[in-house]
């Protein structure tokens, strides 16, 4: 049923894309241009549809292939091919330009049609790479449902792919609907608390995309449910203080250079950290990090993952998942 389904919702999305298309929807012709307005309120022009592209990203490149075929990227996330980090290691392999945080000169040389970057983080380049001729789109990074959906649509309006932007966001809401109905099967009175370690000490704030994935995943998160906000850090007193029914411990090695079990063992074997119930009762979760961490359309899988430590069979494990309307792309 799992697999007829995960071939039957993306074949649904592309009729529901060609039947919005051939139904007399308007579309400029493609010698016209269009304008769209970024998350940072700057107008950008596009003269026609953008064919060279390039993300500042691991998050923004899930999203663009979302909507295009591989080809169409000059460039990908440096952590795109690492298996802890990335949904899409066998995507990232036939693109040849790994990139973190690339100089203005790396970027020229990669002559893209369009760049798209985080606008909380990507400040310096957001304001340089204009002034180099360069046509910058800056996106809100998403925490939850809502924001997802709106930056999937400024990246396809971008893009001039309006439809297939559509068709994302229609695919993004049938996993969370049926992610939904699997969670009805979990009465009230066991839904379960969880904290997640992070080597981003900030990471699992209310408000955050952690935050918005437990809501998603029907669990409490242990970090916002005790105050802590944006830019606080999570300590070990409060790990005590919330007493978690399980705990998400990280997995990023950095290609297999860190040592994370080193890292996890400062808090799985500290003797002030014993009675803390997961720890007690060993319900210690390691996730994909390719889902949790990443907020794009995929952060349903994310929530999925986080189910599933919480409440096993009742949500199936998601495994090799990433949402694309792009044929031979969707899994």
């Amino acid at each position: 049923m799992g697999a007829l389904y995960r071939r039957c919702v993306p074949l649904l999305a592309v009729f529901l894309l060609a039947l919005s298309v051939g139904c007399g929807k308007p579309s400029a012709p493609e010698e016209a241009g269009y304008t769209v307005t970024d998350a940072q309120g700057r107008a950008v022009a596009f003269e026609e549809k953008p064919v060279r592209i390039l993300d500042y990203g691991l998050w923004l490149d899930d999203i663009v292939l979302g909507m295009l075929p591989p080809e169409r990227l000059v460039g990908i996330d440096h952590m795109a091919d690492d298996p802890n980090s990335s949904n899409i290691v066998d995507i990232a392999e036939g693109i040849t330009e790994k990139i973190n945080h690339p100089s203005a000169e790396r970027v020229l040389a990669l002559h893209p049609d369009v760049v798209f970057l985080d606008a909380d983080i990507d400040a310096g380049p957001a304001q340089t790479l204009p002034e180099l001729g360069i046509r910058v789109v800056a996106c809100k990074k998403p925490h939850n449902a809502e924001e997802l959906r709106a930056a999937v649509r400024l990246v396809a309006a971008a893009l001039g792919e309006a439809e297939k932007g559509e068709a994302l966001v229609w695919l993004f809401d049938a996993e969370r609907a049926a992610l939904a109905g699997r969670l009805t099967e979990v009465p009230p009175d066991a839904r379960k608390t969880v904290i997640v370690i992070s080597m981003s000490p900030t990471y699992g704030s209310r408000g955050g995309l952690f935050d918005g994935l437990c809501g998603m995943a029907g669990v409490t998160n242990g970090a916002a449910e005790i105050g802590l906000t944006a830019g606080q850090s999570l300590t070990k007193e409060h790990i005590v203080a919330v007493n978690p029914d399980f705990l998400i411990v990280p997995v990023w090695n950095n290609h297999g250079s860190y040592d994370i079990e080193k890292f996890n063992r400062t808090y799985l074997d500290d003797p002030a950290l014993q009675t803390v119930r997961a720890i007690r009762d060993r319900q210690i979760y390691r996730p994909h990090e390719g889902y949790i961490y990443n907020a794009s359309q995929d952060m349903i899988f994310g929530a999925q993952d986080i189910a599933h430590a919480a409440y096993g069979d009742i949500v199936p494990l998601p495994v090799h998942r990433h949402l694309s309307v792009v044929e031979g792309l969707a899994r």
